[in-house]
C-alpha cells in the first residue's frame, strides 16, 4: 500500500502567546482531529506527561508543546468549546492524560474506534482503520520518539500531524458516505 502524510502547514506552538493565537484561529472551525503523544517509557513504573497535543483542520495542524506551555487556558477553552467537534481516537486515555496537566471537562469530542463500528469496521488502531478506508497506509515509526526533545525533528512533525489529521479524515470520508446513502 502506498503511504500517505499530511501535506499541509504544520505549526509548532511552544509559547502561551502563540497557544493563544493557534486557539483564536481553531475556535472558528466546527469540526477538528485531535491527538496527544507522551514520551515513551522503556522503565517499569516510570511514566510521563503528555508531551504533545496535535489539533488539526484538513488544511493546517497545530502542535502544542505542552511540555513547555502547559494546558494554557485558551487551549483548554478550546478543548471545553461544545461547539468544536474535537475527532480522535482512543479519546478516554488522552483526556485522562491531559488531565493530569490540568483539569478539564471535555466537550464534543467523537471517538472514532465507536464511530466506525457503525460501517462495519472493528479495527481499533489508526493505521488499519485509515488502510480499510482509503488503501494508503500511515507510518507509525516515530511514534516511540521522545516527545519532549528540546527540539522536534521534521520526522516527528509530520507524524504527529499526519495522526490528528488522518482522524479527521476518517470521519468526513465517513460522514459523507453516511450523507450520501
Amino acid at each position: 500500500m502506498p503511504t500517505t502524510l499530511f501535506g499541509g502547514r504544520i505549526i509548532t506552538i511552544d509559547t502561551p502567546a502563540d497557544a493563544e493565537k493557534a486557539a483564536f484561529a481553531l475556535s472558528k472551525e466546527s469540526i477538528v482531529g485531535i491527538d496527544t503523544e507522551t514520551r515513551p517509557s522503556f522503565k517499569k513504573g516510570v511514566h510521563y506527561n503528555v508531551s504533545l497535543l496535535q489539533i488539526s483542520t484538513l488544511d493546517t495542524c497545530f502542535l502544542f508543546r505542552l511540555n513547555r506551555i502547559g494546558m494554557a487556558k485558551p487551549l483548554v477553552e478550546l478543548l471545553e468549546n461544545s461547539g468544536i467537534t474535537k475527532v480522535g481516537l482512543s479519546l478516554h486515555d488522552d483526556y485522562q492524560a491531559l488531565n493530569k496537566r490540568k483539569r478539564f471537562t471535555p466537550a464534543s469530542f467523537l471517538d472514532l474506534q465507536k464511530y466506525v463500528t457503525r460501517f462495519g469496521i472493528e479495527e481499533k488502531g489508526l493505521q488499519k482503520m485509515y488502510a480499510i478506508v482509503f488503501g494508503e497506509r500511515i507510518s507509525k515509526s516515530q511514534q516511540l520518539t521522545n516527545w519532549d526533545a528540546d527540539v522536534l525533528t521534521d520526522k516527528q512533525k509530520l507524524y504527529a500531524a499526519t495522526d490528528a489529521w488522518a482522524c479527521l479524515k476518517i470521519y468526513h470520508h465517513l460522514k459523507n458516505l453516511e450523507t450520501n446513502e
